[in-house]
């Protein structure tokens, strides 16, 4: 008997997308997956949908996964999208079910874990204090300080140009009020975000910016989040500073807890990074693309 589908409702719409979601349950009530679908609401992604989906591993290769899927796809022409994308581990189930639907290969990220009990402390200080002529570092936790807020959101056009193989992704156009939003969306949920910057010291204007998001009391894993320096400014040793920076404030909030990572395998530079600090790769994932 083919699976039943029922669409769910998101219950917390942001400022830069909402949800739709569908549940999977066969003829007892039995859930087998469910599909969730991210539609991007911002200026320069209202193109894209982002699809996660997911069958128990009991219940594949029965129809669950299909149903699920084409309620997703057509939810998202009916949203008038023309990208829909979807990310598995490589050579997994999940990335032979979206190859045989249609969805083409288009970035490969490394996932990258860094244990903080296991942090070379003396290195990583190293790196941190290795002097950058013509820069400092300033750091906050929480939403960006007022008097920085402006040039810290003028400063995230570095993340423009990152490598994103052949992604349909668009331009996340970042301005103070998104900046505050996306902080305090991470503060809602019980976890904390904070940034380490470079700073040009001649006009006080921030050039690059590492962010970390560290786990409520300290149990689970963080995020290293994106870091990147405006191109003008970079082959100065910013992002390795600032990085460095980032894991020695972790280690003094949480020295037990685990950092995780993922850069895209095109970025060498930044992969170079995670390697001296002590990142230690744990697998790849592939980025998958529906052109609808």
């Amino acid at each position: 008997m083919p699976a039943r589908i029922t669409p769910l409702a998101d219950p917390s719409p942001t400022l830069f997308s909402r949800r739709l979601a569908w549940l999977a349950s066969g003829a007892d009530g039995e859930p087998l997956g469910s599909a969730f679908l991210r539609l991007f609401a911002k200026e320069g992604q209202t193109h894209l949908a982002e699809l996660e989906l997911t069958v128990h591993p009991a219940e594949r290769r029965r129809g669950a996964g299909t149903a699920l899927l084409e309620a997703a796809v057509g939810a998202a022409r009916s949203e008038r999208r023309r990208t829909v994308v979807a990310q598995a581990r490589q050579g997994s189930p999940g990335a032979a079910f979206l190859a045989a639907r249609g969805f083409r290969d288009v970035l490969t990220l490394t996932y990258a874990r860094l244990d903080l009990a296991d942090l070379d402390l003396d290195r990583v200080r190293r790196v941190a204090e290795q002097p950058r002529p013509g820069y400092h570092l300033t750091a906050w936790a929480g939403v960006v300080p007022a008097d920085l807020a402006e040039t810290y959101a003028a400063s995230r056009r570095a993340m423009d140009d990152m490598p994103m193989g052949d992604t349909d992704y668009g331009a996340v156009v970042w301005d103070v009020e998104r900046l505050v939003a996306a902080a305090e969306t991470i503060e809602k949920r019980g976890d904390s975000l904070h940034t380490v910057a470079a700073v040009d010291s001649s006009d006080g204007t921030i050039v690059g910016f590492s962010e970390l998001v560290l786990p409520a009391g300290g149990e689970g894993d963080g995020q290293h989040y994106g870091t990147a320096v405006l191109p003008e400014h970079r082959g100065r040793g910013l992002a390795s500073k600032m990085k460095a920076e980032a894991l020695l404030r972790a280690h003094s909030l949480y020295p037990g807890i685990a950092l995780l990572t993922d850069t895209a395998e095109d970025n060498a530079p930044m992969r170079r990074v995670n390697d001296r600090l002590g990142y230690r790769p744990t697998h790849r994932a592939v980025e998958y693309q529906l052109d609808l």
